[in-house]
């Protein structure tokens, strides 16, 4: 039921994303919610492994707090991959 939440936030944080992102127009709209929820995601299954419970209010904030930084820096990534593969592209 927890992954709902997390999968909730990341639609949320995909709603804001051209609003956080620079060079927004280089990737789909999905890109920035998938990084999101996959980050928030395989971060929730490591905290629940290393022993953080559902109840503690830690795993929340550094669940809500990782996202947005695992949407920014994935984004930031594709975009600056297709830059350079368009000038590449270009000078050949």
């Amino acid at each position: 039921m927890e992954i709902l939440i997390i999968l909730g936030y990341a639609a949320i944080l995909g709603l804001v994303a051209p609003y956080l992102t620079t060079k927004s127009g280089e990737y789909g709209v999905l890109v920035p919610p998938t990084f999101a929820a996959i980050g928030g995601a395989a971060l929730w299954v490591i905290l629940t492994w290393v022993g953080f419970k559902y109840e503690d209010a830690w795993i929340w904030i550094i669940i809500m707090v990782a996202m947005p930084v695992f949407m920014i820096f994935g984004s930031s990534r594709v975009a600056a991959h297709r830059i350079r593969v368009r000038e590449e592209a270009k000078k050949a």
